[in-house]
C-alpha cells in the first residue's frame, strides 16, 4: 500500500492560545487533516487542549471521535489516545487518518463503543478527555444507529449526556481535565442555550469549571436566504461555540 504524501506535519507559526476567545479563520490542513467530516472541529482546538492540559506519554480519551481530528493531534504530539465511536463509517475514517508514520509518536487505539458506557476503560485511568459531542440532532451522523446521540431531540439528548458526564468523571484521573466543545441552537426564533445546559450537567456530576472559552465560527456569513430571513424574522446567526474545560 502506498503511504500518504504529507505536505507538512505542523501548523505554520503556531502559538498557544492565551485568552478565552479562540478564532481560527484557517481551519488547518497539516498532516492528514481535512474538513470532509461534517461538523468536525479545527485541529487547532485539540492541539491547544492537548499541549496545555497533558504531557507526552499521557493517555487521552475522545469518546465521540468522529472524523479523527483528535487522534491525529494526539499521535503527532506523542500522547496515547483511545478513540471511541458508535459509527462504523467514522471508525473506518479514523483508521485512515492515523495511518501514517511519524517519529516519537503516540499510540492510537480505535474502539467501537458508546460514550455512555465505557466499561472497557478502567476507573481513573485517563489523563485528559478531549471531545466534541454532537449537538443533539442539529447534524445527524447516521439514520438508524440506536446509540447515536445525534438522532435525539434536545430534551432526550440532555438525559443521555448526563450518562456521558458520569462515565467521563469515572474514567478521568483526579485533578485532570475534561474538555468539551458544545454549541447552541435556535427554535421558533428563540435561543436554546444547549451549551450551558450541558455545562451544568457536567458540573452536577462532580466536575468543577476551569475555563469557558468562546470559539468563533467562520462558516456562518449572512448571505442569500439566511440574510433575508435574519432581517425578516429578526434573529442573529449563531457564530460561536463554547469550549468548556472541566477539572475533576
Amino acid at each position: 500500500m502506498v503511504k500518504k504524501k504529507i505536505k507538512k506535519w505542523e501548523p505554520d507559526n503556531f502559538e498557544l492560545e492565551m485568552t478565552t476567545h479562540w478564532s481560527f479563520p484557517i481551519r488547518g490542513d497539516w498532516a492528514t487533516h481535512d474538513a470532509k467530516w461534517r461538523g468536525n472541529w479545527s485541529p487547532y482546538i485539540p492541539r491547544n487542549i492537548i499541549l496545555r492540559y497533558s504531557n507526552e506519554g499521557d493517555l487521552i480519551l475522545d469518546q465521540f471521535v468522529g472524523g479523527g481530528t483528535t487522534l491525529v493531534e494526539a499521535k503527532l504530539l506523542n500522547r496515547n489516545i483511545i478513540g471511541v465511536d458508535v459509527n462504523d463509517i467514522a471508525l473506518e475514517r479514523c483508521k485512515e487518518k492515523i495511518d501514517f508514520e511519524y517519529p516519537n509518536s503516540g499510540n492510537v487505539q480505535i474502539l467501537k463503543g458508546d460514550a455512555r458506557n465505557l466499561s472497557f476503560i478502567n476507573c481513573e485511568s485517563i489523563d485528559l478527555i478531549c471531545t466534541h459531542p454532537p449537538y443533539a440532532n442539529i447534524i445527524k451522523y447516521s439514520e438508524d444507529i440506536k446509540e447515536d446521540l445525534s438522532l435525539l431531540k434536545i430534551k432526550d439528548f440532555y438525559a443521555e449526556i448526563d450518562k456521558v458526564a458520569k462515565e467521563s468523571f469515572r474514567v478521568l484521573k483526579k485533578d485532570k481535565f475534561c474538555a468539551v466543545l458544545m454549541g447552541d441552537t435556535r427554535q421558533k426564533g428563540l435561543m436554546i442555550p444547549m451549551s450551558f445546559n450541558v455545562m451544568n450537567i457536567f458540573i452536577d456530576n462532580g466536575f468543577t469549571l476551569k475555563e469557558i472559552i468562546i470559539k468563533e465560527q467562520h462558516n456562518c456569513k449572512a448571505t442569500g436566504y439566511w440574510k433575508t430571513s435574519s432581517i425578516k424574522y429578526n434573529f442573529l446567526l449563531i457564530a460561536h461555540e463554547y469550549l468548556f474545560i472541566f477539572k475533576k
